[in-house]
């Protein structure tokens, strides 16, 4: 039996002859989470013109829920030449989220056998591993006898949490860079479920976007806020409501 050859930047749906497209890649931008940001890419293949499976990799920091960035300029004038930065009160360590997943995306709208948007779901579970950076504060320390003032970059510890949680004695957040050589490693997992959104589902560039929910969980509280404040308390699990633009290309 003689085979038909079908010419390519075409989809053929109308009569049954399948696709065009196998392979996706496309890139996460995470920008609007309600705590905190991610980016991330995926590698895809279509399966049929309503199903896609991919892997995804991203990493992004995830925030607690009383985070709060401030400025305090009291000791700003005749300190020194230094400009003082933001900080967060409180604040113990950064959590960067480094995650690996599988997941598929199943559209359920005619529309994605023709140009136009097309509607689904995508899901996605996988491992977490959650990066800790301590986060340094530059305190004001007075330089007895002489009563001078000079500034000092500390991370919270129990020899200084009097300080650490002085808002007095704060000058200002250090940079990040400060305790990049510190940082450790806590095991987790994550789940996500999106509504998805595609301008043209099987056109070659991909323009999409999704609006979900995304679950990190690790294996113990994940230290982000000193504890000791009122009303504070660090958690294992950590739920984020987010907003993803999905930029690729098919092939």
């Amino acid at each position: 039996m003689a085979q038909t050859r079908l010419p390519g930047g075409q989809n053929y749906y109308e009569d049954d002859k399948g696709y065009v497209y196998n392979r996706e890649f496309t890139v996460d931008l995470k920008l609007l989470q309600t705590n905190g940001f991610a980016i991330g890419v995926n590698i895809a293949q279509l399966k049929t013109y309503y199903l896609t499976r991919f892997y995804n990799i991203e990493i992004g920091e995830i925030k607690h829920v009383r985070e709060f960035r401030q400025s305090f300029d009291y000791f700003q004038a005749g300190t020194s030449n230094e400009v003082s930065r933001a900080f967060i009160y409180g604040k113990q360590n950064n959590l960067f989220a480094l995650r690996g997943g599988y997941g598929e995306k199943r559209y359920f709208s005619e529309k994605a056998k023709r140009r136009g948007l097309a509607v689904g779901i995508s899901y996605e579970v996988g491992p977490t591993l959650g990066l800790l950076k301590p986060y340094y504060l530059d305190l004001v320390h007075s330089e007895n006898p002489t009563g001078n003032t000079s500034i000092r970059s500390e991370k919270y510890g129990a020899d200084n949490a009097a300080d650490f949680l002085n808002i007095t004695r704060i000058y200002g957040g250090s940079g990040f860079g400060k305790g990049l050589g510190e940082v450790s490693a806590i095991p987790g997992g994550h789940a996500k479920f999106a509504l998805h959104f595609d301008w043209g589902a099987f056109d070659e560039f991909v323009k999409a976007m999704e609006a979900g929910i995304m679950v990190d969980f690790y294996f113990k509280k994940v230290p982000i806020m000193v504890e000791t404040l009122e009303n504070v308390e660090n958690s294992p699990l950590f739920i984020n409501f987010y907003i993803n633009l999905q930029l690729g290309k098919r092939w």
